[in-house]
Formats: C-alpha cells, structure tokens, sequence
C-alpha cells in the first residue's frame, strides 16, 4: 500500500497524455494521488481558454473519472 501522497497541480493535469501516466502510475499504488476543486477548477479553465472544441461537460467527465482512483 502506498505511503505517501502526491499532490498533483494544474500544471501537470493540463496535458492530457501527462495526466493520464500520472493517474496509471497512481493505480499502481505507489503513491495517493491527491488534487483540490481549485486545482480542478484552474486547469480545466485553462484547457477550455485554449482549446475550444473542448466542452466543460467533457471535462467534468475527466474530473469525475479521476475522483474514482
């Protein structure tokens, strides 16, 4: 079981293909992985800005996934 927790910030749930290593890495059980709603609420905000084709619904369904590992 893992020990410690990691505290991942917008920076590193901005791009996609980083998020996700980091939440496999996460299922692994070498570590907690852990973020707040602002952190949330930063990155997604940032993602919307620039990238358009995006929707806050699909977003929300990214955040949600997340809350289950």
């Amino acid at each position: 079981m893992a020990q410690f927790i990691v505290i991942y910030d917008s920076c590193v749930l901005y791009p996609a293909p980083l998020r996700d290593l980091l939440m496999r890495l996460a299922l692994t059980d070498l570590y907690h992985a852990k973020w707040t709603q602002e952190i949330h609420k930063e990155w997604m905000r940032n993602l919307l800005k620039n990238r358009p084709d995006l929707t806050l619904e699909r977003l929300e369904s990214v955040r949600a996934r997340m809350a289950t590992c």
